[in-house]
């Protein structure tokens, strides 16, 4: 590829800076960057029960103190005791079931109050890596998909930390206890919970390998149907241009067929898993209650440490049975959400672990010392695109003074918008350096530097809402004074279509393609500390009327600084201090042969 040099030209008025997504919100960079150094285990809570799980579980262990105030009650019903007594017990055994239904609900509201703040972070996380991820990378999930995953599936998190866990830690802790008090009067009761139990988790756990492998398939086709409902929503107008509208809708019923059948296969497993469960608890709770039984009858004189069990410790041991069992039945109950939310969680933690080659940096930790007024210098670039063979630059240098102006000319494919991308740092070179205001562009300064960089597209997505909503973007210190002064820089003051309408249609609906560029050139002109301006083809596919205005508002909004722009147009060329024109792209050998310094 050759880098020639086409004289000087006059430099008209202009001025500053842009819409690049890096100067809306550095801060998701910046804990983007932090959370990516946590690893899987601090990111993912299905290890750390909280204080919520361990108050219901300390709710469900006051059933025992419960339990044996009914049994020694019962032992003094039936013996000679004072009817006083028994009220002493029955109110604490009243006074004990209110603090246990205070800690459970305590422990509810503090376990959905974490699940809530967990998932905000993770749903954070998922956002602030999604927007470090450079516009360019051909490997970013789609936007139907990150959004089912973010705003909808994400939800199956809550109820796997706010019930499943809780329960989990239940599981661990209750029955151990509960098989202990029972040991202490009956071996043999004991051994029968002890031998039903461990068949309980076996089928369950066989179960839940199928259940959570049908959870992610059914999470995958919803995110796979929502990604092409949103493809196909904003091609509707070339959709029904060539009548493919029949073709589309039988698609989506057929992705809606698939999702059912996926839903009801996760439906299936989740009550054959209840089903596994009662049918061994049940039989758990009858053998309990047989032997006792038969026991207390005089039938089975065995199991009992030396001795015969009272009516008291008997019934003690029938009212622990089925405490014994309750934490495994709430299992079962939350199976389910176990399933569904470790497949939601898996699908939220793979939005930033996917790790792409092109990366947009993230905030460095510290503020970059960059030289006023700013400069540019690209020394011995080598890049080519992902997947490729061929190097689009090999040995590429360019240097650009403060405030100069320079055209990228040459033939499409030839590389102009790839050598925008790097100088903005939205693709990375595989060699050589790149210095802007003396600070070389990397990972770690990527963000900082695009601070200083503005960058205007040919196609601006244009958001729906309101003009002045979609010059700020949400940006702080935009007062309605300096939008009235950018919409005025850009010429769009005037335009009452624009200026004073309520709203603008989703992905600029109602806008030319030259409001849509002179939108984007008023979001520029609100950042006024941007020493680069890129433009990639501001001009294309415009009237010569039109493209001589954004000519202008280009030139205004550039006046002292930078100015990089990739064209076709020879009129904006022409008005440009230097023209760098840039071959066809070669072979790798042909293109650094044939490549010189641009200067």
């Amino acid at each position: 590829m050759n880098a020639t040099v086409s004289g000087d030209f006059a430099k008209p008025a202009r001025k500053s800076v842009a819409d690049m997504s890096a100067e809306v919100d550095k801060a998701p960079r910046a804990r983007a960057k932090s959370s990516s150094r946590s690893s899987h285990s601090e990111s993912s809570p299905k290890t750390r029960p909280g204080a919520g799980a361990v108050l219901q579980a300390g709710a469900a262990l006051l059933w025992l103190p419960q339990a044996a105030l009914l049994a020694y009650a019962l032992d003094i019903m039936t013996g000679d005791g004072a009817l006083r007594q028994v009220i002493w017990i029955a109110a604490a055994v009243f006074g004990i079931g209110i603090l246990r239904a205070a800690l459970d609900a305590a422990g509810n509201r503090l376990a959905f109050n974490a699940a809530r703040a967990t998932l905000s972070a993770m749903r954070q996380r998922a956002v602030a890596a999604l927007g470090s991820r450079s516009p360019l990378d051909s490997t970013r999930p789609a936007s139907g998909f990150a959004a089912s995953v973010i705003a909808e599936q994400a939800e199956a998190i809550v109820p796997y930390l706010a019930r499943f866990q809780p329960v989990r830690l239940r599981v661990t802790i209750v029955p151990l206890v509960i098989l202990a008090a029972v040991l202490w009067f009956s071996w043999a009761a004991a051994l029968v919970l002890l031998v039903a139990a461990p068949l309980i988790p076996i089928f369950m756990a066989l179960i839940g390998w199928r259940a959570k492998a049908a959870s992610e398939a059914q999470l995958a086709e919803l995110g796979g149907m929502n990604g092409f409902l949103l493809d196909r929503l904003r091609g509707l107008a070339t959709i029904r241009a060539f009548g493919a509208v029949e073709l589309t809708a039988r698609r989506l019923r057929d992705n809606a067929e698939a999702l059912r059948r996926r839903t009801m296969a996760v439906l299936r497993i989740a009550f054959l898993s209840s089903a596994v469960l009662e049918l061994f608890s049940a039989l758990g709770v009858a053998m309990v209650a047989v032997y006792i039984g038969f026991h207390l009858l005089g039938q089975l004189d065995f199991g009992a440490w030396g001795g015969k069990l009272s009516l008291g410790e008997g019934f003690f041991i029938l009212l622990l049975a089925p405490a014994f069992f309750d934490p495994l039945r709430d299992l079962s109950a939350v199976w389910h959400d176990r399933a569904a939310g470790e497949a939601a969680m898996n699908a939220l933690e793979a939005l930033w672990k996917d790790g792409a080659p092109m990366v947009c940096g993230t905030a460095s930790r510290s503020p970059v010392p960059v030289q006023e007024p700013v400069t540019l210098e690209l020394s011995n670039i080598r890049f080519r695109h992902t997947g490729g063979s061929d190097w689009v630059f090999d040995g590429f240098n360019l240097s650009v003074a403060p405030g100069e102006h320079v055209a990228l000319f040459g033939p499409s494919g030839c590389g102009k918008s790839s050598l925008l991308a790097l100088i903005a740092g939205l693709v990375t070179a595989e060699a050589g350096r790149i210095m802007v205001g003396g600070v070389p562009l990397d990972r770690e300064t990527a963000a900082e530097l695009r601070g200083h960089m503005a960058w205007v597209g040919q196609r601006p997505h244009i958001f729906a809402g309101s003009a002045e909503a979609n010059v700020t973007l949400g940006r702080e210190g935009m007062d309605r004074a300096r939008v009235d002064a950018a919409l005025h820089l850009a010429e769009l003051g005037r335009i009452e279509t624009v200026r004073d309408r309520a709203r603008i249609g989703e992905n600029g609906v109602g806008l030319s393609g030259g409001e849509a560029l002179r939108l984007a050139l008023a979001r520029a002109a609100l950042n006024s500390g941007a020493g680069i301006i890129l433009a990639d083809e501001p001009t294309a596919h415009l009237d010569s009327h039109t493209a001589a205005k954004i000519t202008e508002g280009l030139l205004a909004l550039a006046e002292g600084r930078i100015l990089i722009v990739a064209t076709h147009d020879r009129a904006l060329a022409a008005r440009m201090d230097r023209i760098i024109t840039l071959d066809d792209v070669g072979s790798a050998s042909g293109a650094k042969a044939s490549r010189r310094t641009a200067q």
